[in-house]
């Protein structure tokens, strides 16, 4: 089964550009308060998901990634963004992802960060609510973007046991050189790629971004 890929930490309108034409199916913007160089604002935000094809064969979703916020101001900004997705991190449980669900017509991703390559106790009961959940590594003061991989062998025996109806987003570390291992070991529904395609942090590397598009085809 062919597995979509998501470039995220977009930070220029080009980059969007690229993904579209090497046939990604999600692009994501920062738009989380924890500051750093991959984080938009509003404004910013639209004028690089401007790049993102909306209508046509190339059809590429907008993905929005926020941090712990009132769900009305996730709304406002996903309504604004023409968000497909919104993607949370931080310390979000099944009733939060229910009230972001009320304010917001489209997927909601929670991610899940693994600071020791274990999932938590809650996490059968998120693939039960959510759209989809992402896996990502831990790394202090970092939501995302941190280039630290999990230990797919081990997650995809724990996995077993509560992956449910929501889709499985892997992110944490990967890279062209390790992404056709880690989708043959977990068979995620969507690879999220950021840091492992950039020459610096927001700014991609299209010879990358083709590298790691081959690496995915080829695993499948």
């Amino acid at each position: 089964m062919s597995v979509d890929i998501k470039f995220c930490g977009m930070t220029r309108a080009d980059d969007v550009r690229v993904a579209a034409a090497l046939g990604a199916a999600y692009v994501g913007v920062i738009l989380a308060s924890a500051g750093g160089p991959r984080q938009l604002t509003v404004e910013r935000a639209a004028a690089v998901l401007a790049e993102a094809p909306r209508r046509g064969g190339g059809i590429v979703r907008r993905v929005g990634v926020f941090g712990p916020s009132a769900t009305e101001e996730i709304g406002a900004s996903a309504h604004a963004l023409g968000l497909d997705v919104v993607q949370l991190h931080g310390a979000w449980d099944a009733k939060t992802i229910s009230e972001v669900k009320a304010v917001f017509s489209g997927e909601v991703w929670p991610v899940l960060t693994l600071a020791d390559g274990t999932l938590p106790p809650t996490a059968a009961a998120l693939f039960d609510v959510a759209d989809a959940i992402v896996l990502d590594a831990y790394a202090a003061g970092k939501l995302g973007g941190t280039g630290v991989a999990l230990p797919w062998r081990r997650l995809a025996d724990e996995l077993v046991a509560v992956r449910g109806s929501a889709r499985l987003v892997l992110a944490g570390g990967l890279r062209p050189d390790n992404v056709g291992e880690a989708n043959r070991l977990l068979r995620p529904g969507v690879v999220d790629v950021s840091s492992g395609v950039e020459t610096a942090p927001g700014i991609k590397d299209h010879a990358r971004m083709r590298a790691f598009r081959d690496a995915v085809r080829e695993s499948e």
